[in-house]
């Protein structure tokens, strides 16, 4: 209970800290971000160690495209009457937010069958289905309420999908790495890795979509 409760306003200080910069935009968004992408490779280099030139390479880039890809959507506020980019980068971090939150209470709550026992002992398919609901009643609240395109209803489902993926992919990690979290900074959630790595692949798909003009 105790580590729930210090994991719950942790959680809740960040959020808080990213909402305030999404709002702002601009400059203070740019700060925090380039900072946060900073922190995530300093824990990804010290994470890999000797692994070799390709491991850290591969990290850099594992940093900078989601830092590139907030600032995109965020940009597209600056330059659309209905504010678009503000209201997406929104939506993906309900998505990623509503994904952990689902599917953390839900694995606790229900347990069953691992999701992948190799990698991440933890996590469990009731997890993964809790995660994938959760974000689209949340998110798709958000596409209602501020009238965004109705084809992020649906696109919510693959999305959380993404989100976990890029969770088990960041436990694959520290298991190679044979540590348990990134870092020890954040109270209840490790490091920054470890807190985002589910944003890593949701940011990146959905500025991919902008590019491509879908959204």
């Amino acid at each position: 209970m105790r580590e729930l409760a210090t994991r719950t306003a942790v959680g809740i200080i960040l959020i808080l800290i990213a909402l305030s910069s999404a709002v702002l935009g601009g400059w203070p968004f740019a700060i925090l971000v380039a900072a946060v992408a900073t922190i995530m490779y300093l824990e990804w280099w010290r994470m890999v160690g000797r692994w070799g030139l390709a491991w850290k390479l591969y990290g850099f880039i594992y940093c900078l495209l989601p830092a590139l890809s907030l600032l995109w959507i965020r940009e597209r506020a600056e330059y659309s009457e209905i504010g678009l980019g503000f209201d997406l980068l929104i939506w993906v971090f309900l998505v990623v937010w509503s994904t952990d939150i689902g599917a953390y209470f839900a694995g606790r709550a229900i347990g069953g069958p691992k999701l992948a026992p190799s990698i991440s002992p933890n996590k469990t398919i009731a997890g993964l289905i809790g995660g994938v609901i959760a974000a689209t009643i949340l998110a798709g609240f958000w596409v209602y309420a501020v009238k965004l395109p109705a084809m992020l209803l649906w696109l919510a489902v693959p999305l959380a999908v993404s989100a976990q993926l890029g969770d088990l992919f960041e436990s694959g990690l520290k298991r190679r790495a044979n540590v348990k979290d990134s870092g020890t900074w954040l109270p209840g959630h490790g490091g920054l890795l470890d807190r985002l790595d589910g944003l890593v692949p949701v940011a990146v798909l959905t500025a991919a979509l902008m590019v491509a003009g879908w959204l």
